[in-house]
C-alpha cells in the first residue's frame, strides 16, 4: 500500500512537470508567432469612435452582416452620428449609443442578419461544451456558433461584440442605434440581434462609463449623456491593425495555453475553455 501510494505521488509529480513543459504561456505563444500568423484588418472595416476619455476601435464583420455594415457606412457619411451620444450604460450588460442626424442614403429599416449560411465559411472549431450552439468556433477572428443540422452560423454575444439595436419587429434595426457588450456574455441574445463587429481596442472607455439610473441602464437626463466626439472609418487614419489568424497552428497553441494554465498560481487548472474566454489578440502596425 505504501509502495503504491509512493508510486502515485511520483506519477502525479511527473505528470505536473510534463504539463508545465508541454504547455506554453500565451505570451510565449505570441512571442514565437510568425508574421504570416497575422492578418491585416482592412481600414474600411475599422470604425473609430472617439470619446473625451479616449478612442474606441471596432472591427466590422461584413461577412456576417453586409447590409448593416453598408448601412452604417451610409449613416456615417451622411453625418447621422455628428451629435451622437452614449445614452445607456447598464451594469454587467451593454453600453448603447445613437445619433439624431440625417439618414442620407441609409435605409430606415433592414432585414435582420441574425445568421448566415455556414457552408463557405472558414470555420475553426473549438472543443468546448456550449449551452447555445451544438458547435462553436471562430471565423476570421470572430466568435461564432454553428448548427450542422440547419447549416447556419452566427456571431456570438461575447464581451466586446457590437450589435444593432432594434424594436420588437425583426426588421426595425438599421445600425443607427448600436451597442457593445460590456459585461458577462449575454448569449441568450444570439440569433435575435444582428451583430456586426467587435471592439479591438479601447473597451475600457465603455466599461468604465457611469451606470445609467433609469430602466435598463438608460441615462435619465440629457446632461448625463456621454458625448461622442467623432465616429470615423479607418481610412481616415495612418496607422493600421492586425489580428491573429484563427485558422493557424499558432492560434491552436494559444487556445491550449489558455485551456492548460501552468502558472505556479493555479492549484487546480480547469483544463477547459469556452468560446467567450478565448483571447483574440490584435496588434497595431504603422
Amino acid at each position: 500500500m505504501v509502495i503504491a501510494l509512493a508510486f502515485l505521488i511520483v506519477v502525479l509529480a511527473v505528470s505536473k512537470a510534463d504539463v508545465q513543459q508541454t504547455w506554453r504561456s500565451m505570451g510565449e505563444v505570441l512571442g514565437a508567432s510568425a508574421d504570416t500568423d497575422w492578418r491585416d484588418i482592412e481600414p474600411q472595416n475599422l470604425l473609430y469612435m472617439e470619446l473625451d476619455s479616449g478612442m474606441i476601435i471596432i472591427e466590422l464583420a461584413p461577412q456576417f452582416a453586409p447590409r448593416h455594415v453598408e448601412n452604417l457606412r451610409k449613416l456615417v457619411n451622411a453625418g447621422h452620428f455628428k451629435d451622437a451620444s452614449v445614452k445607456r450604460s447598464q451594469d454587467n450588460y451593454v453600453a448603447q449609443w445613437s445619433g439624431s442626424g440625417p439618414l442620407g442614403e441609409a435605409k430606415p429599416g433592414l432585414l435582420p442578419e441574425f445568421y448566415r449560411d455556414a457552408k463557405s465559411l472558414d470555420f475553426t472549431p473549438l472543443d468546448s461544451r456550449d449551452a447555445y450552439a451544438n458547435e462553436v468556433g471562430f471565423v476570421t477572428g470572430f466568435p461564432v456558433g454553428r448548427d450542422s443540422a440547419t447549416g447556419r452560423a452566427w456571431l456570438s454575444h461575447c464581451y466586446r461584440m457590437l450589435g444593432a439595436g432594434r424594436d420588437t419587429a425583426a426588421d426595425s434595426g438599421n445600425a443607427a442605434e448600436l451597442y457593445v457588450v460590456t459585461g458577462h456574455a449575454p448569449r441568450h441574445l444570439d440569433r435575435n440581434v444582428t451583430l456586426l463587429g467587435r471592439v479591438i481596442e479601447g473597451i475600457e472607455y465603455l466599461t468604465t462609463l457611469p451606470r445609467g439610473s433609469g430602466p435598463l441602464g438608460f441615462y435619465e437626463h440629457e446632461n448625463d449623456y456621454v458625448k461622442i466626439r467623432s465616429l470615423r472609418f479607418g481610412t481616415d487614419y495612418d496607422s493600421g491593425w492586425q489580428a491573429l489568424r484563427t485558422n493557424t497552428d499558432t492560434f491552436q497553441a494559444l487556445v491550449a495555453a489558455r485551456r492548460h494554465r501552468n502558472e505556479e498560481w493555479f492549484i487546480d487548472p480547469a483544463g477547459a475553455i469556452e468560446l467567450c474566454n478565448v483571447p483574440l489578440p490584435v496588434r497595431r502596425v504603422e
